[in-house]
């Protein structure tokens, strides 16, 4: 008997030109959602390509990944963006990610934004707007991933948006909520049995223990299983595999 239900996601599709970045075929093996890089700060037109193709193939839905324009830094870098810039950036990124996904029978079905983007709207209210108002232009159908309780989240929700709330599989919580910052100590997991704790913890209590040995309620419908640490692919077929164990129904949040 089912005791409930879960997405998974994970980021896909980075790798540049002979570069690359995961395994993003073994990973399309576990997950039901794939947030696949937009070309800003990561992918290349022919890899992506590539790689909407298996997705479709595994019957992953198809997610923009949008970012700050930041190669070099892995859009991990905080960009003091005008607000109409980013708001053109966004719609950018979603068309031609979603003209590569049409290409090879799929199409763009979400929105999640990627690293210092990410964290810069869930607390930054002219940021957050310019990210909600990029899919409000693009028609308003698009979900957007992201934590909840975050501006983001709020002004998403308020423009009449579907906000799916995100939880990390391997990052560690500070106890407001937020991500512990990835240069902090700890700030990212790699054992295998913590993650999968974390992550059963997550789905059935909706809880989550943060650095100072507190338990945060946290909203979630879906798992984020990074698929470019070490150990990635191991790590996220055990999750899956608790999950199912403890009766837990791995579906896409779209289903």
């Amino acid at each position: 008997m089912s005791r409930g239900r879960i997405d998974l996601n994970a980021d896909l599709g980075e790798g540049y030109g002979a570069w690359r970045l995961g395994d993003d075929e073994a990973m399309l093996g576990v997950v039901t959602s794939g947030n696949l890089a937009c070309g800003f700060h990561a992918g290349d037109p022919a890899g992506l390509r590539r790689t909407c193709a298996a997705a479709v193939a595994a019957g992953v839905r198809i997610g923009a990944q949008v970012s700050y324009p930041d190669r070099v830094g892995f859009g991990r870098r905080y960009i003091d963006i005008h607000p109409a810039d980013l708001r053109a950036d966004v719609i950018y990124q979603v068309g031609a990610l979603d003209a590569i996904a049409r290409s090879v029978g799929g199409r763009v079905e979400y929105v999640k934004p990627h690293g210092a983007l990410y964290n810069t709207i869930a607390v930054d209210e002219s940021q957050a707007a310019a990210v909600v108002g990029a899919l409000t232009d693009l028609g308003g159908d698009l979900p957007l991933l992201g934590p909840a309780g975050s501006v983001s989240a709020r002004l998403a929700a308020g423009a009449g948006l579907n906000v799916v709330a995100e939880a990390f599989a391997d990052r560690a919580y500070r106890p407001d909520g937020t991500l512990t910052p990835r240069s902090d100590p700890g700030a990212v997991l790699v054992d295998t049995d913590s993650i999968c704790a974390r992550v059963l913890q997550m789905v059935t209590e909706g809880s989550v223990v943060t650095d100072d040995g507190s338990a945060k309620s946290l909203a979630v419908q879906s798992i984020c299983l990074h698929g470019d640490t070490p150990g990635a692919v191991d790590h996220a077929r055990a999750v899956a595999e608790t999950l199912r164990g403890a009766g837990i129904d791995i579906v896409s949040f779209l289903d």
